[in-house]
């Protein structure tokens, strides 16, 4: 029972942050979705739900009835397993169910894992899923931020609004290089801790020396980028990175506005004068490539993040590293449903490490291995520099 009891206050703990963040929105808020990446914040609550009613409720609590019979078609994100569900571009023409409805099947799905949680013997499966569960929740609430963020800071008004943050992080005041000895250095996750199926697989890989930077770079460092000319010469590009800055234009990190001669950043708090001493943010893959190169430098691999990481302040930014997100050795994606999360995503994305400061307490990791494609840029992501040393 103390199990259950302290699995239920986890689960009331991490359900409860998610609607605090949301605690500021308005109603017309909750429905927009301005680009494909973007999902509503309606539709974040609706699927982290649904993956409670779906994958706990349904097999484990006898006599369940799903809340309403075409939520799972709604609410299912990418899980073939499952069955059909909406196309993801269109996420923002939900109008319907109405946000109040989508807080309804909250609370009732919530009311029903009170009494799941209550039962006497919890399996080590059911334990598991549950994990799973929460993870994938806390998942949700940093992409439920980004998603905020991109939603009002493509509006013409540059709105502020209240989001509650679990955590400030100070700046770090290093500075300089963190050198690394050659050698065989062990990689992936190890131990008891709860960690995602694309951490597994623990094993040795040998690195040449190679020094990090102590330090995200800056608002101000990459500044000097841009007014170099970074956006504007081929030379610093991979070829399709090139492609990008030329077919979309790209002239700046997603919300930097350039007025009256003065560069502003769009914020929580509005569009607010640029931070010089801020790490730099919303950059993509092919930005913090090329600035490094620009540098003279390169990006990390993960290895070498991982290895570098018990001696390094990080949390701030998600790191682009120079690795493609490839499984581990002997990775096998579990059967069923479950296994679709991680291991069918291994093509065409980069490898980030680290966490930002929208990343729950506790829900990362030194092993913890973020994913997009080269050219997102809407998540909270930076760059530090490496640089080889032999």
């Amino acid at each position: 029972m103390i199990l259950a009891r302290e699995l239920q206050e986890r689960y009331i703990r991490v359900r409860s942050r998610t609607e605090a963040i949301c605690r500021g929105l308005e109603v017309e808020d909750y429905v927009v979705q301005p680009v494909v990446d973007v999902s509503p914040p309606k539709w974040h609550i609706g699927h982290s739900t649904w993956f409670f009613e779906t994958f706990l409720l349904e097999p484990f609590l006898p006599g369940y009835r799903p809340f309403h019979p075409d939520f799972g078609f709604l609410f299912n994100s990418y899980y073939e397993t499952i069955g059909k569900r909406v196309l993801r571009a269109e996420r923002g023409n939900m109008t319907r169910p109405t946000v109040k409805e989508v807080y309804r099947y909250r609370a009732a799905v919530d009311e029903a894992m009170g009494r799941l949680l209550e039962t006497m013997e919890l399996s080590s499966e059911l334990i598991a899923t549950l994990e799973l569960g929460l993870q994938h929740e806390q998942q949700h609430q940093e992409l439920l931020v980004t998603d905020i963020k991109y939603i009002l800071g493509h509006n013409p008004l540059f709105p502020a609004v209240q989001i509650q943050r679990e955590h400030d992080l100070a700046e770090t005041a290093e500075s300089g290089w963190l050198e690394t000895a050659e050698g065989v250095y062990e990689i992936g996750h190890s131990g008891e801790g709860f960690c995602f199926d694309n951490e597994l697989g623990r094993h040795k890989m040998y690195l040449a020396s190679f020094r990090i930077g102590k330090a995200l770079i800056s608002n101000a460092e990459y500044l000097e980028f841009i007014r170099a000319g970074g956006y504007e010469h081929f030379a610093f590009w991979l070829a399709e990175g090139w492609d990008w800055v030329r077919s979309a234009q790209v002239k700046a990190p997603l919300y930097w506005h350039f007025i009256e001669g003065e560069w502003f950043n769009y914020t929580f708090e509005g569009l607010q004068v640029l931070d010089p001493n801020a790490p730099v943010c919303h950059i993509s893959f092919f930005e913090a490539d090329a600035f490094a190169r620009w540098k003279g430098c390169r990006l990390p691999t993960e290895a070498e993040w991982e290895v570098a990481a018990p001696f390094l302040t990080w949390g701030h930014r998600w790191e682009w590293t120079n690795s493609a997100y490839l499984p581990y050795p002997g990775f096998q994606a579990a059967p069923g449903a479950v296994g679709e999360y991680n291991g069918k995503f291994m093509s065409n994305q980069m490898v980030l490490r680290g966490a930002s400061e929208t990343t729950p307490m506790g829900h990362s990791r030194i092993t913890y291995r973020n994913f997009f494609q080269p050219e997102k840029r809407w998540q909270f992501t930076g760059l530090r520099l490496a640089q080889n040393a032999f």
